[in-house]
C-alpha cells in the first residue's frame, strides 16, 4: 500500500510517496517555480538517486503530471505504475470551523475550503487548486485533507476566544486556530508511546524558523501558541510572535507603511532576524554569539525567554507535565537554544543533562532528562508526512 503526500504552495509542490507496510518513503521531491518560467522539478529515491527536471508548468495540473511521470522513471522512481498509488493525502492549511478531522475529499469539502480560502489567503488557494488538479489526474484514486489546524480544535472556548465582541468571532471566525498540526499530532502520540500511559501532559515545542508550542493533555491540544494566523506566539525567524496592537499602529504611523505592509513587515522583518539585525537562521545566529555578538546574542535569548514563559504557562494549564519535546530544526539541532530554555526549570520536577543536549545527537528520539528526572525531557524528530499518510490511510482504504 502506497500513499502519495503533497503539500502544495502556490507556486511549488512538495510530494513524498509512502509505502505504509514500512512507513518509510520512497522518494521524496519538490516542483518549484509552477506557473512561472524556468520551473524545476528534483526528486530523489529511497535508492538516493536524484532526478532533475527543468520544464515549465503553466499550473498545478502540470506540475502532477510531471510528478507522476518522474515516480515511475524507469532508473529514478520508485514504482512501476501510477497505480500502485492507492491514495493521496493533501495538506490544506485552514480547516475554519467546519471540519474537526481529516476528512474524504469531494465536491462539498472543496466548496467548504474555497469559503474558507479568506482565513489563509497565502496558502489555501495553491492547497485547492492542487487538489482540484489530482482529482482531475488521478479521479479514481481516494483524496483525503489533512488541515494543518484540526488537532488543534480540541481547545475550549476559554482557550481560542479573543477578548473581542462574541458577534465578531460569531460573525468573522476570529479566534485562535493554530498552526503546525500535523507535527504537534505526531510528536504528541509518539510521546505517548515513549510514556506509556495515555493519561499524559505533554507540552511540544516545535522550534524552527516558524515556531509553536502545544499543551497536550490525554492526548488532545488545549491550548497552542499560534493564534488567528501564524504570527501570534513565540519570537521567530522572522516572525515578531506576540506584541501589544498599539505598539503594531503606532509603528505603521513611524514607518509610513500601510496596514497590509504591516503585517508582511511583523511577518518578513521581525523576529529573530530583526533583533540582531542579522539573520534569521540559528546556525548563523549561534556562529555569530561565538565571534561576541550582542546582538545576535540578545534576539535569541528573547526567543528563548518566549519559549520558556510558554512552557511556564501551559505547565499551569495542564496542572504539572510529564514531558518536555524539543522537535523542528532548531528544536532537533540546536543545542544552545535547549539549554538556554531549560535553564532554571527545576521547579517543575525537570532534571536535565545539559552536558549531553549541547553535544551532537544522533539521529532519532534522544532523551535529555537525567533518569531520574520527574519530567521527561526528548528531542523527537517530527514528521509530518508520515502523519498525514496515516490519516490518509485511516480514511481512504
Amino acid at each position: 500500500m502506497k500513499i502519495l503526500v503533497i503539500n502544495a504552495g502556490s507556486s511549488s509542490l512538495k510530494y513524498q510517496l509512502i509505502d505504509m507496510q514500512t512507513e518509510k518513503a520512497l522518494l521524496k521531491g519538490v516542483c518549484e517555480r509552477i506557473g512561472m518560467e524556468g520551473g524545476t522539478l528534483t526528486q530523489k529515491n529511497g535508492g538516493g538517486k536524484e532526478l532533475v527536471i527543468s520544464q515549465d508548468m503553466k499550473d498545478h495540473t502540470a506540475s502532477i503530471e510531471l510528478v507522476l511521470k518522474a515516480m515511475v522513471d524507469r532508473d529514478y522512481g520508485a514504482i512501476i505504475s501510477t497505480a500502485e498509488i492507492s491514495a493521496v493525502g493533501h495538506r490544506v492549511l485552514h480547516s475554519g470551523e467546519d471540519f474537526k478531522s481529516s476528512v474524504l475529499i469531494d465536491e462539498d469539502v472543496i466548496r467548504i475550503c474555497e469559503k474558507n480560502a479568506e482565513l489563509g489567503p497565502l496558502h489555501m488557494p495553491g492547497n485547492i487548486a492542487c487538489i482540484k488538479s489530482c482529482r482531475e489526474v488521478m479521479p479514481e484514486v481516494p483524496m483525503v485533507a489533512v488541515f494543518d489546524t484540526t488537532f488543534h480544535s480540541t481547545m475550549p472556548p476559554k482557550a481560542f476566544m479573543y477578548g473581542i465582541p462574541y458577534a465578531v468571532y460569531k460573525e468573522h471566525k476570529v479566534r485562535k486556530y493554530g498552526f503546525h498540526g500535523t507535527s504537534h499530532k505526531f510528536v504528541s502520540e509518539e510521546t505517548v508511546k515513549l510514556l506509556g500511559k495515555k493519561d499524559s501532559r505533554i507540552i511540544v515545542c516545535h522550534l524552527g524558523n516558524g515556531s509553536s508550542i502545544s499543551a497536550v493533555k490525554d492526548g488532545k491540544c488545549v491550548d497552542t501558541s499560534m493564534g488567528f494566523t501564524p504570527l501570534e506566539g513565540l519570537v521567530m525567524g522572522t516572525r515578531s510572535g506576540d506584541i501589544d496592537p498599539a505598539a503594531v499602529e503606532f509603528m505603521r504611523k513611524k514607518l509610513g507603511l500601510s496596514a497590509e505592509d504591516m503585517v508582511q513587515y511583523l511577518n518578513k522583518k521581525c523576529g529573530m532576524k530583526g533583533v540582531s539585525g542579522l539573520d534569521s537562521d540559528m546556525r548563523y545566529l549561534e556562529k555569530a554569539i561565538h565571534e561576541g555578538d550582542e546582538k545576535a546574542k540578545l534576539a535569541v535569548d528573547v526567543a528563548a525567554y518566549r519559549i520558556k514563559k510558554y512552557i511556564g504557562s501551559y505547565a499551569a494549564v495542564l496542572g504539572g507535565v510529564d514531558a518536555i519535546v524539543f522537535t523542528g530544526g532548531i528544536g532537533e539541532h540546536s543545542g544552545y537554544m535547549r539549554n538556554l530554555v531549560m535553564t532554571d526549570m527545576e521547579y517543575l520536577g525537570v532534571d536535565f543533562d545539559f552536558e549531553k543536549s549541547d553535544t551532537r545527537l544522533p539521529d532519532g528520539v534522544v532523551e535529555l532528562s537525567k533518569p531520574d528526572s520527574k519530567v521527561k525531557v526528548y528531542v523527537l524528530p517530527t514528521n509530518e508526512e508520515l502523519s498525514i499518510a496515516r490519516e490518509t490511510k485511516a480514511i481512504a482504504l
